[in-house]
């Protein structure tokens, strides 16, 4: 029998998870989301910021000229908070915003210099943490990481991100 057709390298045992080790899962789940935003949070706040405005400057800067109603998709707020955050970041000269072209009541939002030096000091903080624990986790766990948050993802969400991966 080749090793990888065995149904432990498969994963199939893992099918039958304990609610213990399920337990675990979720409990790792929010201490490895403490430690991944532990490092922005204290940029962030240096600036006053919280996470609402780390996730604004991330999607605008992957995906420059979106717009408002796209953001408000992406990152599933209310218009009322995201306003809130974006005139904010908008009035500290992070993000721009510019009338549409076609559709004059779209606003498209752009990271100014000042927004892309911000996004990129939290960026690099999370991506050494990233990098860190892939190379120690090792390729084969990267990818089944992978495939396990996107198998977490409701149908909706997993649309967003695969159109994300693919602009």
């Amino acid at each position: 029998m080749n090793p990888t057709s065995s149904p432990r390298a498969s994963g199939e045992t893992l099918l039958f998870l304990t609610d213990e080790q399920l337990r675990q899962g979720i409990e790792a789940m929010f201490f490895a989301y403490r430690g991944f935003t532990a490092d922005p949070d204290k940029i962030l706040e240096e600036h006053g910021y919280g996470r609402a405005h780390h996730r604004a400057v991330h999607f605008i800067n992957g995906a420059p000229g979106t717009t408002v109603n796209n953001l408000l998709n992406i990152l599933g707020v209310t218009k009322q908070s995201l306003n809130r955050v974006l005139r904010t970041l908008i009035e500290d000269g992070l993000v721009e915003s510019h009338v549409g072209q076609k559709d004059r009541r779209e606003r498209h939002l752009f990271l100014t210099e000042t927004g892309k030096d911000l996004e990129a000091k939290l960026t690099v903080v999370q991506q050494h943490r990233m990098r860190a624990a892939y190379r120690q986790a090792g390729p084969d766990a990267v990818s089944g990481f992978r495939r396990v948050l996107e198998a977490m993802m409701d149908p909706e969400l997993l649309q967003a991100y695969s159109k994300l991966r693919q602009d």
